[in-house]
């Protein structure tokens, strides 16, 4: 697995942006999608800044990228029934993709140019296997951006336990994915506020069905999580982002305040 150690997190957005558009360039010169794979949060925030800045500076079509989102919180209804909240909720995996990542590239985009609303993809609570069989069949994700929880190494919401082929499922998240993510939607004024499950890609499924992939760590708090990742030789299922050194074209990008560099 390749590391490569930036000064800030800016350093690492910069980087992978300037990736993502000579890829999807050259996929769009091919006449082929361009598969996106992306998580929510605060990891991959600099990716996506970075990305509608260059592409401000300089259009590149879009009408192709496709944008496919890792995982999303389900609520508990009447009888147990698990649905997905709306996408104006502040903690929406939906929301935030539209938001943060479809929004961030069409504003600064013509209309020809930006990505299609078919194009963001999103797994089906309804059937969460589907959303394999559509990535397969779509050939795959060319880049999957990883993130891993601080506390628990979760990657997406497989919480620590999941098994190394498990596909697209529903989830009960684990108490330290659900305190992570206290931070990463300060909105929640307490865990008893957070989602209880989750809808999420699977750990076999990113491994199986992505042609390269790119771990983000940066900050103090990711220092546990570089030390896992880095010094991991196979799949540690109480680690779940260690999946990563079991990709292919797999790269860890971190700042030198996660590697304590």
């Amino acid at each position: 697995m390749k590391v490569h150690i930036y000064d800030e997190a800016r350093d690492i957005g910069v980087a992978l942006a300037r990736r993502i558009v000579a890829e999807l360039e050259a996929a769009n010169a091919a006449g082929r999608a361009y598969l996106l794979g992306c998580p929510g949060g605060r990891s991959p925030m600099p990716v996506y800044e970075a990305l509608a800045e260059q592409l401000s500076a300089r259009a590149v079509d879009c009408s192709r990228l496709v944008i496919a989102m890792m995982d999303e919180y389900l609520l508990s209804g009447t009888g147990g029934a698990l649905s997905t909240p709306p996408a104006s909720a502040h903690y929406s995996c939906r929301g935030f993709g539209e938001r943060e990542i479809v929004g961030r590239i069409n504003a600064v985009l013509p209309e020809a140019l930006r990505v299609r609303r078919e194009n963001f993809w999103m797994p089906d609570v309804a059937d969460p296997s589907a959303y394999d069989r559509r990535i397969e069949q779509a050939g795959g994700i060319d880049l999957f951006l990883l993130a891993s929880g601080s506390g628990d190494g979760h990657i997406a919401f497989n919480p620590p336990g999941s098994p190394r082929d498990s596909g697209s499922r529903v989830v009960a998240l684990a108490e330290q994915t659900r305190r992570d993510n206290l931070g990463t939607f300060p909105e929640f004024r307490s865990i008893e506020e957070v989602p209880a499950h989750g809808l999420t890609i699977g750990v076999g499924s990113i491994a199986r069905l992505s042609k390269a992939v790119a771990m983000i760590l940066w900050g103090k708090g990711k220092r546990e999580a570089f030390a896992r990742i880095s010094h991991a030789g196979a799949y540690d299922a109480a680690w779940p982002a260690t999946i990563a050194v079991e990709c292919r074209h797999a790269e860890l990008h971190a700042d030198r305040a996660a590697s304590g560099a």
